[in-house]
């Protein structure tokens, strides 16, 4: 499961995510990606390791995966059946907060049709709406 090794702070605020994506909203590495539409969403740790699984899966590991997000916001939960008040509940997991044009994976090295199969089965693992893009620059006559 995707976490990081060590955080500054055990519990973060919960935050509020408003506007869309200023940054990793391009292509950066690769020449196919997904895109996400939806606004203010968490992305776990066990959702996007899924996502990468069902990629690499599909792709034979071939061509080369780009995981352009990492779940480093601490979620706290407090255990069930206890009353109101008595502090923030212990650390339970980690999350990445997306906004919309915000890129999630990026794939390079596979052709078209394998990419976009890929990307779409990596879609359905996560709990937000996504979009698949191309590369601007990228030639739709060669097959990788």
């Amino acid at each position: 499961m995707l976490q990081p090794k060590k955080t500054k702070f055990r519990r973060w605020q919960k935050g509020r995510l408003k506007g869309n994506a200023q940054r990793g909203n391009q292509l950066a590495f690769g020449s196919f990606g997904i895109k996400v539409l939806e606004d203010r969403k968490w992305i776990t740790g066990r959702q996007l390791e899924a996502a990468r699984v069902a990629v690499t899966r599909y792709m034979n590991r071939e061509g080369q995966i780009w995981m352009r997000i990492f779940p480093d916001k601490p979620i706290t939960k407090k255990p069930l059946d206890v009353r109101m008040g008595k502090g923030k509940g212990n650390p339970e997991g980690f999350v990445a907060t997306v906004t919309p044009g915000r890129i999630i994976i990026e794939v390079e090295g596979v052709s078209l049709a394998i990419a976009k199969e890929a990307l779409r089965l990596a879609a359905q693992k996560l709990p937000v709406a996504t979009k698949f893009i191309v590369r601007r620059d990228y030639d739709l006559t060669q097959n990788a």
